[in-house]
């Protein structure tokens, strides 16, 4: 059997008044399909996806750069997190949606636009495929009434399937089901528990399956030293390579290595000496990136790089706060009202987004999958302590006339 390597996002979003993105096909036991009334439209759009794309990648490198680690290894999904907030920024408005399009750097109908069209552009075939699911979870009770253009959106741009489900054990594992299907294993489970506020989820699951253009033969890995940042040296295998595409910039040398069919590729940045690799990303925008990429050197490079495994997990709640969106968590003003309701005045606000990756590069190529679980929950008064009444010493008692509150009967038990 061909041994394929993945590269899968997925975005697990909102709990507590939550929504979530589940893969199309996904057949649940005790979740209800909400699409009945809700059929996506065929959307004709003429957008230059390689064109406009500086946004997109501003804010995936912002992102990246609010949420590396200077202590450890890092891998993050932008293109992940920005799909599952957009799904969500459908929900917002007034001053919530207003701070959303800014750190997006584009307004949610066109971001919407671009998104929709890219996705679409992704090209999948046996040796190298890329997929993209949607679905939004709604708990099955009258804590939340949601907004039917809010899913049909998400149906149009996203293609998101929408089911109802009870929010009990079963729903927690038709969800961490979901998400090992889509993620071909590679992670189990995006919820632990499902929150008490918990009314919406949403997940949005990315699968990249890709060998090697070249896959590395047995006498190109060889033992090698890798030093790490704190100039520990370390024996790694090493894959050694000729490439054929050079990167370079004032503060870095890279190269790229193709997957097959050539629709993506490997790209690595070996910041010169004397620049850490921290201090590299911080120098990175949209701009940047793209502008390296476009003026890539048709040269021989003679490459190595080690084989390597990496898992990585962050809360963004404080870095998408920072980055400008700090109104979406304010559970007082947060404005989802384009969601949903909640019949009891109850305020929708997003109280947890948790991000988390995996990834093994190899001979034959790479594998990764990353989950971004973003939680929206429903606020609701405190639960007083329960009472306690125990009628073991003399007490009054009576019967009385619900209508008018008369008594009918008073009476006390002073002793039995």
């Amino acid at each position: 059997m061909k041994n394929k390597r993945v590269f899968a996002v997925l975005i697990a979003v909102l709990v507590a008044a939550s929504l979530l993105i589940p893969l199309i096909g996904y057949t649940s036991s005790t979740s209800g399909d909400l699409m009945k009334g809700i059929k996506p439209n065929e959307l004709n759009l003429n957008i230059n996806v390689k064109d406009n794309n500086i946004g997109a990648v501003d804010f995936s490198i912002w992102l990246f750069q609010k949420g590396m680690s200077d202590k450890e290894n890092t891998i993050m999904s932008p293109l992940s997190v920005l799909c599952a907030l957009a799904m969500v920024a459908n929900g917002a408005d007034g001053e919530t949606l207003s701070q959303i399009e800014s750190v997006f750097g584009i307004s949610i109908v066109e971001l919407n636009e671009y998104l929709h069209v890219y996705l679409k552009s992704l090209s999948s075939d046996d040796k190298a495929s890329l997929d993209i699911a949607n679905s939004i979870w709604i708990k099955d009770d009258v804590s939340i009434s949601v907004v039917k253009d809010f899913l049909q959106t998400n149906a149009d741009y996203y293609e998101a399937s929408i089911y109802k489900a009870l929010f009990d054990d079963s729903t927690l594992k038709d969800i961490n089901s979901w998400v090992s299907d889509k993620t071909h294993g590679m992670i189990k489970n995006v919820l632990n528990e499902i929150s008490p506020n918990a009314v919406m989820y949403l997940i949005n699951a990315i699968v990249f399956d890709a060998d090697w253009e070249k896959i590395y033969s047995e006498s190109n890995v060889q033992l090698g030293n890798f030093t790490s940042a704190l100039g520990q040296k370390h024996d790694v295998q090493m894959m050694h390579s000729t490439e054929s595409v050079f990167l370079n910039d004032k503060d870095a040398t890279g190269f790229m290595k193709y997957y097959a069919g050539r629709k993506y590729a490997f790209v690595a940045m070996l910041p010169n000496e004397g620049i850490s690799v921290n201090d590299y990303v911080s120098t990175l925008t949209g701009q940047k990136l793209v502008n390296l990429l476009n003026n890539k050197q048709q040269i021989t490079v003679n490459a190595a790089m080690p084989k390597f495994e990496n898992k990585y997990s962050i809360d963004l709640n404080n870095i998408l706060s920072d980055m400008g969106m700090s109104a979406a968590f304010d559970k007082d003003t947060a404005n989802f009202s384009r969601l949903g309701s909640s019949p009891y005045g109850d305020n929708i606000y997003i109280s947890k987004v948790t991000h988390k990756a995996i990834i093994s590069v190899d001979e034959k190529g790479t594998k990764a999958g990353t989950i971004t679980a973003i939680e929206v929950s429903l606020t609701a008064a405190p639960l007083e302590p329960p009472k306690t009444v125990y009628l073991d010493r003399p007490f009054v008692y009576m019967i009385i006339d619900c209508e008018t509150n008369i008594p009918v009967f008073m009476g006390t038990v002073l002793d039995l």
